[in-house]
């Protein structure tokens, strides 16, 4: 790309020039940038200049280069047949989508509506009249006659009032279209969570359910060594403790992982345990991240992410309504004229000797309206304001998602390596602890705590691999994955 972009200046009608670096962006390019100039709308005058970073501040140990191939489709690199199918089918069925394309649907047809005031508008007419006149006492003499007329009508846009009006609503509509593809991303986004959670979920009840089966074979040696005297009641009742305080947590998982099942149905709009059956069929355990994504420079963030893209839109929808509400100043022209046919018999009405035309244009243009006018553009004028400033802050928070996703995906491998370690030796301590306890040769205090440790080392690497899982996909949303124009 080239250093120097420019951009149509819009009330001027003058082309400008913003010189841009690769590590400064003025947010007029950036607007540019994201596609929108294919609307032919103008940027607002009011756009300020901000800077993009030049590279991700913690992209450490992700390659560096376009990511769009990755981004599509996201769900796919987790290597989950099932989230892949449950995703597509939700993008399908979801009220949610088909609520964002409908409303695509309205702003197109709105945008259609104002190019057509762009055009003269022609309406047609016809009519019969039936008059009785009395010429004699007792007579009366009916006439019929028939008629017919074209009226035309077209209000010149001599100051681009009205083709601004329809570039505001082409801004609309692709607002609308981004608003959808965001819909689109954060759906996909927020079944891969919940569907990674219930896969947290059901692992964490297995490794329960596995602890308890530890923890009776405990209970019931503590009760045998109660009944041979070697040993005492306090430690019979520390293992039965023990073993229905890990019952307990069963009831709670099965809760959790019934109502996530609700959830991924209801995301999917579909009714509560319709995904019952194939969830519980095909466990795969929690989606394996792939570590192949690559990272595009900052500003790809801005091309990607429908969040800033409609932000974007927004600008230029607000800009497009105050040069309309400006154009309000000036004089306005107005042409209309009409056609008639009139005859007394249905044959002769398009007869010529039948016909009348007349043609009138007119000037018109506002003399004292107690400063509605002026008032307009200043309302207009802050709205666009508004906007410029909200899309400042869209793409400072898309910056800012994408940054904390990658520390969140560097942190959580770094933990889950050191958790990993930690259990496995957990694991040999319980395992050894249960050996010398049957031996006689610790007490059960010693056993209840390597088995408690293990517990709380196993639901932590859970977690941890839950987190990191997250940290991918809130990543992939951040960098504007999970819709395709195709």
């Amino acid at each position: 790309m080239a250093g120097l972009i420019p951009f149509a200046n819009g009330m001027a009608g003058a082309p400008f020039e913003f010189n841009m670096s690769r590590s400064r962006l003025p947010l007029c390019s950036s607007l540019l940038l994201l596609g929108l100039g294919a609307c032919s709308l103008n940027a607002p005058q009011t756009a300020p200049t901000m800077a993009l970073p030049a590279t991700w501040k913690h992209a450490g140990g992700f390659p560096l280069a376009s990511p769009t191939q990755d981004l599509s489709r996201w769900w796919n690199h987790f290597d989950d047949p099932l989230l892949t199918q449950v995703i597509t089918d939700a993008l399908k069925a979801s009220p949610d989508v088909a609520v964002a394309a409908a409303r695509v649907r309205e702003a197109r047809a709105r945008r259609d509506a104002e190019r057509a005031s762009l055009f003269p508008s022609l309406d047609g007419s016809a009519a019969t009249s039936t008059r009785s006149l009395h010429s004699d006492p007792g007579t009366t003499v009916s006439t019929t006659g028939y008629s017919a007329g074209l009226d035309a009508s077209w209000q010149v846009d001599l100051f681009s009032k009205r083709r601004s009006a329809v570039a505001a609503a082409a801004a609309n509509l692709g607002a609308a279209a981004e608003t959808a593809h965001s819909v689109q991303a954060a759906l996909a986004a927020e079944i891969a969570i919940a569907y990674t959670s219930l896969r947290a979920t059901e692992a964490r009840f297995e490794v329960l359910q596995r602890n308890v089966k530890t923890r009776e074979q405990t209970a019931q040696l503590a009760s045998w060594r109660l009944q041979s005297g070697e040993a005492d009641s306090l430690e019979a009742s520390q293992a039965l403790s023990s073993l229905e305080q890990a019952r307990a947590g069963i009831p709670a998982l099965e809760q959790t992982a019934a109502q996530t099942r609700n959830q991924l149905a209801l995301l999917s709009g579909r009714p509560p345990g319709s995904l019952d059956a194939a969830l519980s069929s095909n466990s795969r355990g929690i989606p394996n991240p792939a570590r192949s994504l690559a990272l595009g420079i900052p500003a790809d963030t801005l091309r990607q992410r429908p969040d800033v893209r409609v932000a974007g839109y927004q600008v230029l929808a607000a800009a497009a309504y105050t040069r309309a509400a400006d154009a309000a100043r000036f004089p306005s022209l107005n042409l209309s004229g009409s056609l008639g046919l009139t005859a007394l018999s249905a044959g002769k009405i398009f007869n010529p000797q039948t016909t009348s035309a007349n043609a009138l244009a007119g000037i018109t243009s506002p003399i004292f309206d107690a400063g509605r006018i002026r008032s307009n553009i200043q309302a207009f004028t802050a709205a666009e304001q508004q906007a410029v400033h909200a899309y400042r802050a869209t793409v400072l928070t898309a910056l800012a998602e994408t940054e904390d996703a990658l520390i969140a995906c560097r942190r959580s491998a770094e933990r889950l390596a050191s958790l990993e370690k930690a259990t496995v030796a957990a694991r040999e301590a319980d395992t050894l602890a249960q050996l010398r306890y049957q031996a006689g040769e610790i007490d059960f205090l010693d056993v209840l705590n390597t088995q408690r440790t293990l517990l709380g080392l196993e639901d932590s690497l859970f977690a941890t691999r839950t987190d990191r899982a997250t940290a991918y996909i809130r990543l992939y949303q951040a960098l504007g994955g999970g819709w395709s124009a195709s």
